[in-house]
């Protein structure tokens, strides 16, 4: 950042070699602006003088050896909601097309590196050593990620089907209730991306901010320490799993587009009227998808403009205890947990808790890593539109599809159908996802945002119209043999 006047602020986002080095997860040390910021003393300036000084951390690197994939991530894109927190006047914005190109460049030259057989021994020996010098091996990291995905793919699961449950009741205004648990879960995901306190101290040195308590003067950090920080977090298991696991299991794409559909064929509960016109039906068909993506990114951004706004009152979560405990302790949480749900499914308390809760608990854990290993593998095809995501989705809606159509058929019996509606709320549920979904449509030019968002409406509808629509306008669907 150059010096300029207070009201005229601009960033320099070309590619640093340190954010080169984020790019792949390898962070040693976060520079510092290089000209401080010269502000009048005025509240605002204050304001944003203590934001700076309460990032301020001791950690000078990050601590895991991650995989160079992690990068693919959607859930943990370098580009926050809000690109602009401390509403300067003038301030360049980036989409998340520029970051997954210059991913793909990077990529490309690590390649270009590993066809010279002299420079990739170089370049493997210092990584060799680079990884050595990490306390967490990549082992160990990616243990901790997937324990940290199964326990809060679980937990996520429950929060969805509980939210669902208590929006349930006589004159609701809102008759599907997969709004609601989009909603939440997009508020999540905005706070998640737009933090910069809860893992303060796995980022950063008290120089790389700017920070001068001693003289009672703070200036504010540059642009590129903020994402160098953004791309340290989505490094950390923990953020990880909350991230993808709970916030991407929290929300169902998959849902959503079964609403849309049961609203073309007028299956709603509290809408199954005998008949009706086609322009109804048609004002039933959009509204599910606009109330459902409007309140999804208007959470999406309620819950970054939180982070901001709480920024003075949120605590860091200190490292010593994140990796040195909580790490530990999830592997044994989150595979226990996952095995207690199989156990309940073989000897339930009460014979409805398996359609209820527990068949989806176990089938849930599945669709999350899959989804995981789809995004690491595809997300980085195509910078313009998040195929990864796109994939999951679609596919995901396949499946609540198929099994939707198998449940109201007169075959399998009460564990059949129990087993099948724990297939569409664990695995699709989690497989699928629209906390993603809009974290992406904010941050991707306005042009591909609206081609990946209404190409990822108008597939998963019409795969659901061939799927489901040629048993309900056919020989019709049987009443449920389970009531869950």
């Amino acid at each position: 950042m150059t010096s300029q006047p207070a009201d005229r602020v601009t960033y320099n986002h070309d590619l640093t070699p340190v954010e080169d080095a984020g790019i792949a997860g390898r962070f040693q040390q976060l520079p510092g602006p290089s000209h401080p910021r010269q502000t009048p003393h005025t509240k605002s300036s204050y304001s944003q003088e203590a934001r700076a000084a309460r990032r301020a951390s001791a950690a000078s690197r990050a601590e895991y050896d991650v995989p160079d994939t992690y990068k693919n991530l959607g859930e943990a894109a370098n580009i926050p909601p809000v690109q602009n927190p401390d509403e300067e006047s003038v301030h360049r914005y980036e989409t998340l097309e520029q970051e997954r190109a210059r991913e793909q460049s990077y990529a490309r030259d690590r390649r270009r590196q590993d066809e010279d057989p002299a420079t990739r021994t170089a370049v493997q020996a210092e990584e060799k050593a680079e990884a050595a010098s990490y306390p967490i091996s990549k082992k160990e990291t990616q243990i901790y990620t997937l324990s940290y995905l199964i326990f809060f793919s679980i937990f996520g699961t429950l929060a969805r089907l509980g939210l669902q449950a208590i929006t349930i009741y006589s004159g609701t205004p809102i008759i599907f209730t997969s709004v609601w648990p989009n909603f939440a879960g997009s508020v999540v995901m905005g706070f998640l991306a737009e933090d910069r306190m809860l893992f303060r101290q796995e980022w950063g040195s008290p120089s790389s901010n700017g920070a001068d308590t001693e003289r009672g003067s703070v200036s504010v950090d540059s642009e590129g320490a903020r994402k160098a920080h953004l791309a340290v977090k989505k490094t950390i298991p923990l953020y990880i799993g909350l991230a993808t696991g709970f916030c991407g299991s929290f929300t169902s794409f998959s849902a959503f587009m079964r609403d849309v559909f049961l609203a073309l064929s007028n299956d709603l509960p509290a809408t199954n009227a005998p008949s009706r016109s086609g322009g109804h039906t048609f004002l039933a068909f959009i509204a599910i998808p606009l109330i459902t993506i409007s309140m999804s990114l208007a959470g999406l951004f309620f819950g970054a403009h939180m982070a901001i706004f709480l920024e003075p009152y949120t605590p860091s979560l200190p490292f010593l205890f994140m990796s040195k405990i909580l790490d530990r302790l999830i592997v044994l949480l989150g595979w226990g947990c996952w095995l207690g749900a199989i156990i309940m499914s073989i000897f339930p308390p009460h014979d409805s808790w398996r359609g209820t809760a527990t068949f989806a608990l176990v089938f849930a854990p599945l669709g999350c890593l899959l989804r995981f290993y789809i995004s690491l593998r595809l997300n980085s095809r195509a910078p313009s539109f998040p195929l990864g995501t796109f994939a999951v989705n679609i596919f995901g809606t396949a499946v609540l599809g198929m099994s939707w159509d198998l449940a109201h058929l007169p075959v399998g019996g009460v564990i059949g159908c129990q087993v099948l509606q724990g297939i569409q709320d664990g695995f699709c549920g989690c497989l699928t996802t629209v906390s993603t979904w809009v974290a992406e449509l904010a941050v991707l030019g306005r042009r591909h945002a609206y081609i990946y968002g209404a190409g990822s409406v108008g597939t998963g509808l019409v795969m659901l119209v061939a799927i489901m629509g040629g048993l309900r306008w056919g020989d019709g669907w049987n009443p449920l043999v389970c009531t869950h």
